[in-house]
């Protein structure tokens, strides 16, 4: 049995280059903060956030400036394969460092020169300024499909959605053959988000790892008392887990924000971000008291993988009980 399958089929072309920007070829694109016109093809894109770096890596552009969720690094990624988890060895070249996703630095952007702006909506209230760098596109977080069409639109990718969209579903449904039968057998999954056992959650609507769990046909638990179609984390004690012993099996999203001086590089960043937790969750009597933990069946995934990429690169990576 094995707990992470990997499968990423998607083919990066790293060293295919843009054509030079036609200003006379301009185009309008919608997104949350109104209308964009974009001419020619951008040739300096600036990236606020991995679940906009994945589209534009799956449709082949390199960035010149990035900024992640957390600050896993602090310096120019001149080393991306080391320094930025599961898509940095996507990037064939140094990028820039513009600080965090929701607080980037507006002096480091600047600098990089920019002719596309690629930003979290959280980022509203930075609209006008970021507009003044340069076009900037303003998309959701939970809006991966749209996301992508809208990427695919400012760079003249077009043609590339519809062959992404199809290669996803094809490796779905290979999925779907290869766990039929462990679906049958174990049907019930508990999804959980913890950083630690204090702090336990019921992540049935965790982006892609909730819903490619249930579209390989397994079914995720949860309080009977509680309605969680309208929450995308349910707080839960530790004293009330075991009221979820139905379930088969439990796959945990763990994460680990702090201690980044033991995050030596990519290479680590799934044990730096789970260790902690696996090594409570194996002392503490009332976890091990659980069906899922006396049959050898808890599994642990970095929260990152699910919140921050929510798109097509890690939608190959599937659960597995």
């Amino acid at each position: 049995m094995t707990s992470l399958l990997v499968s990423c089929n998607t083919t990066i072309d790293q060293s295919l280059p843009l054509q030079q920007s036609n200003k006379k070829d301009c185009r309008i694109i919608e997104h949350k903060m109104g209308e964009t016109e974009i001419c020619g093809i951008p040739q300096r894109i600036v990236v606020l956030s991995p679940y906009l770096l994945e589209p534009l890596l799956a449709l082949n552009i390199q960035p010149i400036a990035y900024a992640d969720h957390i600050a896993f690094h602090k310096e120019d990624y001149d080393h991306p394969a080391e320094q930025i988890p599961y898509l940095g060895k996507y990037i064939n070249k140094s990028i820039a460092n513009v600080g965090i996703a929701y607080m980037p630095s507006l002096e480091a952007i600047v600098k990089t020169k920019p002719d596309l702006i690629l930003s979290p909506d959280h980022n509203k209230n930075e609209y006008q300024k970021f507009s003044q760098f340069a076009p900037t596109l303003m998309l959701s977080w939970n809006e991966s499909t749209e996301n992508l069409e809208k990427i695919a639109r400012a760079v003249k990718r077009e043609e590339k959605v519809e062959q992404l969209l199809q290669e996803t579903q094809q490796e779905i449904e290979k999925a779907k053959q290869e766990f039929s039968k462990i679906v049958a057998n174990y049907p019930k999954i508990l999804l959980l988000h913890a950083q630690d056992l204090q702090e336990l959650s019921i992540a049935n609507n965790e982006s892609i790892c909730s819903s490619l769990i249930e579209e390989l046909g397994f079914e995720l638990v949860s309080l009977p008392e509680v309605d969680t179609s309208k929450n995308s984390r349910l707080p839960l004690s530790l004293e009330a887990l075991p009221k979820l012993d139905n379930a088969n099996s439990i796959i945990i999203l763990g994460y680990n924000f702090q201690e980044f001086s033991k995050l030596i590089n990519r290479q680590n960043f799934t044990e730096h971000q789970l260790s902690n937790l696996q090594q409570k969750w194996s002392k503490n009597p009332i976890t091990q008291s659980m069906k899922a933990s006396q049959e050898n069946r808890v599994y642990y995934i970095p929260t990152y993988l699910c919140t921050g990429l929510p798109g097509f690169l890690v939608q190959n990576f599937i659960l597995m009980n």
